[in-house]
């Protein structure tokens, strides 16, 4: 009998190690995509995507993207947004990931992340989440889609 407890200790370590494994294979485009884009490195933070993904953000209409020049077309429509409204110095934080659910070659993941930027001379910020459904596609793991959602950007307090 102690040999069945044993055993199934092991198996337990084992098979929390994997799911620790696939979670960070699977976290590891989404924390490439937001260095990238805080270094305004867009062909890294665009490779992360699959060729055709799905885009919903807030900072203009249409607030949805999709198809081969989703990644791009949202990029000028933040660009031309944030240079409206006087943004600048846009930078995004991941917090904790909350959940990374996997199942096959498919990953659902959520994020609480958070916008600081430049506004009107103040420090700005976006308190939101991120979600992202994920494929693999032969060993890496892409970003299929993703949402930002949040409330209105409140400043920062000194």
């Amino acid at each position: 009998m102690k040999i069945l407890f044993a055993l199934a200790g092991v198996s337990a370590m084992i098979t929390a190690a994997d799911a620790h494994a696939a979670d960070s294979a699977v976290t590891a485009p989404i924390r490439t995509m937001m260095a990238a884009f805080n270094k305004g490195d867009v062909a890294l933070a665009k490779s992360t995507h699959v060729a055709a993904p799905m885009i919903v953000d807030e900072p203009t209409a249409p607030f949805a993207w999709s198809g081969p020049n989703a990644f791009d077309d949202w990029l000028a429509a933040l660009g031309k947004s944030e240079a409206k409204a006087g943004k600048t110095g846009g930078k995004v934080a991941l917090g904790p990931f909350t959940r990374t659910s996997v199942m096959g070659d498919r990953a659902y993941v959520v994020v609480p992340s958070t916008y600081t930027f430049r506004q009107a001379k103040r420090t700005m910020r976006e308190t939101g989440t991120m979600t992202f459904a994920l494929v693999k596609q032969a060993a890496d793991w892409k970003i299929q889609a993703w949402t930002w959602s949040s409330p209105e950007a409140v400043p920062v307090k000194k």
